[in-house]
């Protein structure tokens, strides 16, 4: 007859309530990160000529990605080249001597010291041309270097310069992200002794819900927030320091649930049919609970009372 009254199903089955174990969670922020975060930087000094990538592109280790000129260098190829060519002629002027000097040996026109001299003075001119030649390689290799190369595969995050800007040795053309993604965070010192590697953490990031898995915990406290490291599988790189909410498991409570097809909301109140009649409840959070919805009561029922699982 109350049930009647209060417009609940009719009774089917009781079931002792008994507390069930929950998870608490905390709502915190992470940030989308590349493991791998490398500057290419210019090797050479000087003015930046060709620029090949911009933010966003997606390039593979060894890709150029920027080319800088030093004209200077162009200038030193030139004098080399010109000692060279000098080096070269008079080369060709000592073996000509060298040659006509044999030949007024063998007639005893001239003595032994004098030929090994020229001979000498060719010996001089063939190394000072070999050694020109390694300047000029070195010269090449310096020239050369004014390539930008990608260290590693991934995607291009800033791009500092631009065309016609002068660049220094050592100065950072691009920044690039590769390695993968992970999550990390910054979660309050509080919290920190109910972390643990390997916890289960749930994400709700730009592609909607996902799992991942606390892979590292920093020992290090910064400004009261204890760092830790989430792999997921599937990240996105897309917008790299992009924040995602996460929720991380920082302790467990006893707490009554019911499932939810056994509250029944009646003009305003929130009712829950058990063996002794119906009872008045506030009901908390919902949860998932092996794939049924279960609900929290936060007053209104206690340890032992048998609910009714209700039938039409």
């Amino acid at each position: 007859m109350t049930a009647l009254a209060l417009g609940l199903p009719l009774v089917a089955s009781a079931e002792p309530l008994v507390p069930v174990t929950i998870t608490e969670w905390k709502s915190v922020y992470g940030r989308i990160e590349t493991k791998d975060r490398l500057p290419a930087r210019a090797r050479l000094g000087g003015t930046m000529v060709e620029l090949a990538v911009t933010e966003g592109d997606t390039v593979t280790a060894g890709q150029l990605l920027g080319r800088i000129v030093d004209e200077k260098l162009g200038l030193q190829m030139q004098a080399i080249d010109a000692k060279s060519a000098s080096l070269a002629a008079q080369l060709e002027n000592a073996k000509t001597e060298l040659a006509r000097g044999e030949d007024l040996l063998k007639r005893g026109v001239t003595t032994v010291q004098r030929l090994d001299a020229l001979r000498t003075q060719v010996d001089v001119l063939q190394s000072q041309i070999e050694a020109v030649a390694a300047e000029r390689q070195v010269v090449e290799q310096q020239a050369a270097e004014g390539a930008v190369l990608a260290p590693s595969s991934g995607r291009i995050l800033d791009v500092p310069v631009s065309v016609g800007a002068v660049v220094m040795p050592g100065e950072p053309v691009a920044v690039l992200g590769g390695g993968g993604t992970f999550l990390r965070l910054a979660v309050p010192e509080r919290h920190a002794m109910a972390l643990e590697e390997g916890d289960t953490i749930g994400i709700t990031g730009p592609d909607g819900q996902a799992e991942g898995t606390l892979a590292r915990i920093y020992p290090l406290i910064e400004n009261g927030r204890v760092i830790a490291d989430v792999d997921v599988a599937g990240l996105t790189d897309r917008f790299v320091d992009a924040r995602v909410l996460v929720r991380l498991p920082v302790g467990e409570r006893q707490a009554l649930l019911v499932p939810q097809s056994a509250l029944v909301t009646n003009h305003g109140l929130d009712f829950v049919e058990t063996s002794a009649g119906p009872r008045a409840v506030v009901p908390g959070e919902v949860h998932q609970i092996d794939g049924e919805v279960m609900v929290e009561i936060v007053s209104g029922l206690e340890p032992g009372d048998e609910i009714v699982e209700a039938g039409e």
